[in-house]
């Protein structure tokens, strides 16, 4: 049986932290930021977590599961 293949436009999107979720970045945040309230852009800024309805989808992607 061969190797399972990642999905490496994922690889690259996301990356699993210790406690096993999965972080990514936020979208909406490469132009027109000047219509985008200081507090919308900095709460863009951080990395979220996956949702749970997308994790086992991610997961697989990533060969995690």
């Amino acid at each position: 049986m061969p190797k399972m293949k990642s999905n490496s436009g994922a690889l690259k999107r996301f990356k699993v932290k210790k406690n096993g979720s999965i972080k990514r970045g936020s979208a909406f945040r490469s132009h027109i930021l000047t219509k985008m309230t200081s507090k919308r852009k900095r709460n863009l800024r951080n990395p979220q977590t996956i949702a749970d309805s997308d994790l086992t989808r991610v997961k697989r992607m990533l060969c995690q599961a």
